[in-house]
């Protein structure tokens, strides 16, 4: 706020009667989204007045509010607006500014954090210095707000720390007093042009690499992209006449700064968008934050290394929930004053779970915290403890593809509602309702199978089923096989499941992304053609079909306290051949040979005949099957990026190289990997005892 002074302002702080002054006040409401070395502004301010003569000065401070000097000139933003070109003698003032600031002697500034390099050269311990204070100062103190907005766009709680652990080394050059913040609306162009212009707002000012002044203000000056060359070249001009060290490795280590600089973005970007959504909002609102995260996460995509950023219409539901929850409501073009959500009436009313319970879990489900945020292969899922039901729930949306390359045949909810009416042994979720909310959204709400006693993370064998978890889940697999198929789907009566599931997988390859085709051929693989003729040598015994669960993998598998398991995510469920599913779970979980015989015998005595007759035979296959599978499946994951972020996922295509090599070897090809040895070494190895396919070297 800019105001001339009374005559007795003016004798409080020693300026002319009249003169303007900008007054300055801390918001204590706003966010924190800025890193800040040093709190107070007037300091840095005052030590810098006598090297720096035309930046404005603190006249008075009392408690949060400062009288600044006002510094008579229009920002540059009004007379070039951002994202439009600057002229080159602009460019060289603008350089210049920069580079005046390495004339400020260390011994002017105020003290530094603890925290700060101990030594003024380390540009590296410098760039991890300001990932670390951007983790403590913006992502830290926002996460109880933000967390579960940042968790469901797939922002890891630990992004920032991980950048820091990547910072490289860097080229060693002399620290200087850093701006940081120069923008077109913290430059004034003087009246008087004595100087030209002059930096104002010094709240973000540091002390480290002045190449992190220049990262900084390459991106929120808003350059046009053709005009970076010039002001990378104007300021290593101009600062290699005041300082010639400071620009010694700048092409080499300016990416580092630039891509901390995006990385850090994508807190405050991503806040100020969610919160710029005002009481009303209308689609307008909407499209424009949607906009900008969606920015915001693609800048901040490869140096967070995020897994993947979701598209613009998952980001406008994400952002709408989240605003629902937190008590902003759209304007009339949506009218609402409570959560609105339509039924959808092929899942009964439940009597647990009224359908007031199902408008407080929706509230519930946008305000929730990250760490009851957790995002699967195909679902985004957020559990809830919802005030007046006495046991927590889980708000399932679906996410990812809406084409995934492996198709689903069954609808979950109507496979659960199947296992709870009739009553059967199988521990799983209930489905408690079925519904599209804002959006068009379409969302289903579970029972949360987590340890009791509140919402707890879930425990799962991620590392092999123990003894007596192997019993169970087979016990559970024989309750599987009393369900009456008809009943769930009657086309799969009469199927002949292996011929069905190797058309699939054929299917499956023949759709691949032509990127992932070309680089399967170079690996070896077959295209679908050959593939089929392959696998048309095997015929197997016919079993009675089944229900299966068709994902037995270990994060679909919940420990209980009593020692037995619940299966969760029914979403690749079907009819066909119980063996399927038993082979199926020992290829996607580490399993001992001692548990894998444990499994395999029990399943056999605990199973009608006739869905066990001629395992022994047939049950390679399978594995055979399946391996091949992985092979295509995990390569198209590398080569698309998509569901990095489920751990099953990650830890598939961590050892991508042995399952290619098993791939190959059941499939009767020769292994290609030696044509170009350095494409094969480029391929992620994992470790052989981590892997998923522990123990399938054998018998191949």
């Amino acid at each position: 706020m800019v105001k001339p002074l009374t005559e007795q302002d003016s004798r409080l702080v020693a300026c002319d009667d009249g003169a303007p002054v900008t007054v300055r006040q801390r918001i204590p409401s706003a966010l924190s989204v800025v890193i800040r070395t040093w709190q107070d502004e007037s300091e840095i301010l005052n030590t810098i007045y006598g090297v720096l003569p035309h930046v404005p000065r603190c006249l008075a401070k009392h408690r949060d509010m400062v009288v600044l000097s006002y510094v008579e000139g229009m920002s540059l933003s009004s007379i070039c607006p951002n994202g439009t070109p600057l002229n080159s003698d602009l460019i060289t003032a603008l350089a210049s500014l920069l580079a005046d600031m390495t004339q400020v002697p260390r011994q002017h500034l105020p003290p530094l954090p603890v925290a700060w390099p101990r030594s003024n050269r380390d540009s590296r311990a410098f760039l991890r210095a300001l990932a670390f204070a951007a983790e403590e100062q913006i992502r830290q103190r926002n996460w109880a707000e933000f967390g579960g907005l940042f968790a469901m766009l797939g922002i890891p709680e630990d992004a920032m720390i991980r950048f820091a652990e990547r910072v490289p080394a860097l080229v060693s050059r002399p620290f200087s007093l850093l701006h940081t913040d120069l923008h077109r609306d913290n430059v004034i162009v003087s009246y008087h042009g004595d100087p030209p212009l002059i930096c104002v707002d010094w709240e973000l000012a540091t002390y480290g690499d002045p190449l992190h002044d220049l990262a900084t203000h390459l991106v929120r000056m808003q350059y046009p992209a053709h005009q970076w060359d010039e002001v990378i070249e104007a300021w290593r001009r101009v600062m290699g006449e005041r300082r010639s060290k400071a620009v010694i490795g700048l092409d080499r280590d300016l990416k580092h700064y630039l891509a901390f600089e995006r990385a850090q973005s994508v807190y405050p970007d991503v806040m100020r968008a969610a919160k710029s959504l005002g009481d009303p909002f209308d689609q307008r609102d909407l499209d424009a934050a949607t906009q900008a995260v969606h920015r915001a996460l693609v800048a901040a995509e490869e140096p967070l290394c995020l897994t993947s950023v979701p598209d613009e219409r998952e980001i406008e539901r994400i952002l709408f929930r989240w605003n629902e929850s937190h008590g902003v409501r759209p304007s009339k073009e949506r009218t609402m004053f409570q959560i609105v959500w339509q039924r959808d009436r092929r899942v009964p009313v439940h009597p647990d779970f009224p359908l007031w319970a199902v408008n407080r879990a929706l509230f519930e489900e946008g305000a929730a915290s990250a760490d009851r945020v957790f995002k699967g292969t195909a679902h985004l899922n957020t559990a809830v403890q919802v005030e007046g039901i006495d046991f927590p729930v889980m708000v399932r949306r679906k996410v990812g593809s809406a084409n995934p390359l492996e198709r689903r045949f069954l609808n979950e909810h109507a496979v659960l509602g199947a296992i709870e009416r009739m009553g059967i042994r199988v521990r799983a979720p209930r489905v408690l309702a079925l519904g599209t909310s804002g959006l068009h959204e379409q969302f289903t709400i579970h029972t949360y199978e987590g340890p009791k006693g509140g919402i707890r993370p879930p425990d799962h064998p991620a590392d092999g089923l123990l003894p007596h978890e192997a019993d169970d889940l087979v016990d559970q697999l024989g309750e599987l096989a009393s369900v009456p198929g008809h009943e769930i789907d009657p086309i799969f009566r009469g199927l002949d499941f292996y011929f069905w599931l190797r058309a699939e997988l054929v299917r499956l390859v023949g759709e691949l992304p032509k990127a992932t085709r070309d680089l399967a051929r170079e690996l070896g693989l077959p295209d679908s053609v050959r593939l089929d003729e392959i696998l048309t040598r095997h015929i197997l015994t016919p079993r009675r079909p089944v229900l299966l669960h068709g994902d037995l993998n270990p994060w679909n598998l919940v420990r209980r306290e009593d020692g037995g398991l619940t299966l969760i995510d029914w979403e690749m469920a079907a009819l066909g051949d119980p063996l399927y599913d038993l082979v199926r779970h020992m290829h996607l979980t580490p399993t001992r040979p001692d548990i894998r015989r444990r499994l395999l015998n029990r399943w056999s005595r605990r199973l009608p005949d006739d869905c066990t007759k001629g395992w022994q035979e047939d049950w390679r296959v399978y594995r055979w099957i399946e391996i091949i599978r992985s092979a295509y499946v995990d390569l198209d994951r590398l080569v698309t990026g998509d569901s990095l972020e489920a751990p099953n996922v990650r830890r598939a295509v961590d050892s991508y190289a042995m399952t290619l090599a098993l791939a190959t070897a059941v499939l009767g090809l020769p292994d290609k990997s030696t044509v170009n040895p350095y494409l094969a070494r480029a391929l992620p190895h994992g470790d052989y005892e981590g892997k998923r396919t522990a123990g399938l070297s054998v018998d191949v």
